[in-house]
């Protein structure tokens, strides 16, 4: 099971919880918060907010390609644009939404609620709480100081999924991007 980055998407669901959390956020935070958005829109529905690929690493699992721009590592051009007009750059280990942050037009009130219930639920807890938390649940293995991809079906399984159901929610995704692939190329 894959999905594609839907890099404008993923920088208004940071600037989304960025302006909840009021003041500058912890990047490690910030990329948890992301995650469990992710994990729990692809619960709900079969398909994440971002559509980032997801990894386990040592602090537990991560949306790869976010933690990359979080972290001022090399991303594609298009994605670090989309970034830099809603996330500020960093300051230390914290980043701030952008005072100048475009419209919010790519979420949808799904991926706005679950925004929001992700950061009541979890947006004040400190990052060790985090950690201790994500390490807890089923998809997270110890990459053994390095990452290990995360396959989207095995959150699907732990949360009750059967297989017919994942591999429809997987050929709806499949045919979601050859789509999206076949306007790109009109």
């Amino acid at each position: 099971m894959r999905f594609v980055l839907n890099e404008r998407k993923a920088a208004q669901a940071a600037a989304t919880l960025l302006k909840a959390h009021c003041r500058p956020m912890s990047k490690a935070v910030l990329v948890k918060l992301l995650y469990l958005a992710d994990r729990r829109s692809l619960k709900e529905t079969g398909h994440p907010i971002t559509g980032d690929c997801a990894v386990s690493m040592p602090y537990g699992p991560v949306l790869s390609t976010i933690l990359d721009a979080i972290n001022d590592k090399p991303v594609n051009v298009s994605f670090r644009a989309a970034w830099s007009d809603f996330v500020s750059p960093a300051t230390g280990r914290k980043v701030g939404l952008k005072k100048t942050a475009a419209e919010i037009d790519e979420l949808s009130r799904f991926d706005l609620r679950v925004l929001a219930e992700v950061y009541a639920e979890f947006g004040r807890r400190s990052l060790k709480a985090l950690v201790d938390y994500t390490h807890d649940l089923p998809e997270w293995q110890d990459p053994e100081g390095s990452s290990r991809r995360i396959d989207p079906a095995v959150i699907l399984r732990s949360e009750g999924w059967d297989e017919e159901a994942i591999d429809a929610a997987s050929a709806e995704e499949e045919a979601s991007i050859w789509f999206d692939r076949a306007l790109a190329r009109a």
